[in-house]
């Protein structure tokens, strides 16, 4: 794959991508090379659009009752992908329909539950937190307290943690002898540093991911996908289409979608997805059902690289991008929880959302 440069893309040179694409007046499926100068598409940019429509049917072909296997794509049939819409997933809905909306509201205690559920990313360990705790609050917090019920977990061969992230332990200079403890202590401190308060005087969703950056083990990725989360309550008030951090999976999808990024870094190249999003369903002749005329968000698309670049891996495996990775590791297994959908209430979706609908 040729090197991408490290500077930025004169304005004139993005000007020049967006000038060069044109209606699909006769449904003829233009090339991706031809709309898309000077940045240099590969084929699986077209798998990326692709992706990106069917898993989004398969997401209302579910919550519609309609049975299995929801689609005809025997890479979707056998592979765990996550949805179009990152808070379409299992995880984020469990957070805004169970844990952000329910309990004290006060910007701290909501805070609390949101890091204390994120920083394991698991819903059986909340589960099991709140089974044998009660009620999960910042005001009766106890770091022994959770802490036992987690090691008797871990002693009972089971997982904490989320397979979706991986965790970091803090290396040899922590006085923590496991993971957990680390992570409870980081929760403690970021509740006695105020830090709520601090993240909901915010103006930009960049100076609170800044805010979580500054905290020791916690890295560009987790940052992002934390205030993400957060922007999910009511603490915060960012639009998706402000601020985007590329995590590794991304940078791996977009080696494998274009060639040559002609000079725009990867957020700036999937800040040109999120813009250009309706031009590319046409130009495919691709009818796109949006989460209920909300457009992919920049979140979604940084989200949508990372899984064409595991997609891909078996659609296109002569195009190997950053990894070289050849496998999809993980096997879609459908959970027998079906939860209708809800979002965040300041989206305004939420009334447009029926059973079977």
């Amino acid at each position: 794959m040729k090197k991408v440069a490290t500077t930025k893309t004169p304005q004139r040179q993005v000007e020049l991508a967006f000038a060069l694409q044109s209606p699909t007046e006769n449904k003829l499926i233009k090339p991706a090379s031809e709309v898309w100068a000077p940045l240099k598409p590969t084929p699986v940019l077209d798998v990326y659009w692709q992706f990106a429509v069917e898993r989004q049917a398969v997401f209302f072909r579910r919550i519609q009752g309609q049975p299995s296997p929801w689609t005809d794509d025997p890479i979707l049939r056998a592979h765990k992908f996550t949805n179009a819409y990152r808070a379409s997933d299992r995880v984020s809905q469990y957070l805004i329909q169970r844990i952000i909306y329910e309990g004290r509201s006060e910007p701290e205690e909501v805070f609390f539950r949101i890091l204390l559920f994120k920083l394991f990313n698991k819903i059986e360990t909340w589960e099991l937190l709140r089974e044998t705790l009660g009620e999960l609050t910042w005001r009766e917090f106890s770091f022994s307290k959770y802490d036992a019920v987690l090691n008797q977990a871990l002693e009972c061969g089971e997982r904490i943690y989320s397979a979706a992230y991986i965790m970091p332990t803090g290396g040899r200079g922590t006085n923590f002898d496991r993971k957990h403890r680390l992570h409870l202590s980081l929760l403690e401190k970021m509740l006695c540093d105020d830090l709520p308060a601090q993240i909901q005087g915010c103006e930009t969703m960049g100076r609170a991911f800044e805010l979580l950056r500054s905290y020791p083990t916690i890295g560009d990725f987790l940052a992002y996908q934390y205030v993400t989360d957060l922007n999910y309550s009511e603490i915060v008030n960012f639009t998706e289409m402000e601020f985007v951090v590329p995590g590794p999976g991304a940078k791996d999808g977009i080696s494998k979608c274009f060639h040559d990024t002609a000079g725009l870094s990867e957020a700036e190249v999937i800040r040109l997805m999120a813009e250009r999003q309706e031009a590319e369903f046409e130009r495919l002749d691709l009818r796109f059902q949006s989460l209920w005329g909300r457009r992919l968000q920049l979140i979604d698309c940084q989200n949508l690289f990372c899984e064409v670049s595991k997609y891909s891996r078996v659609s296109h495996p002569e195009i190997t991008g950053l990894t070289g990775r050849t496998r999809i590791k993980q096997k879609f297994r459908p959970h027998s929880d079906r939860l209708l959908p809800r979002y965040p209430p300041k989206w305004g979706i939420n009334p447009f959302i029926k059973p079977n609908a």
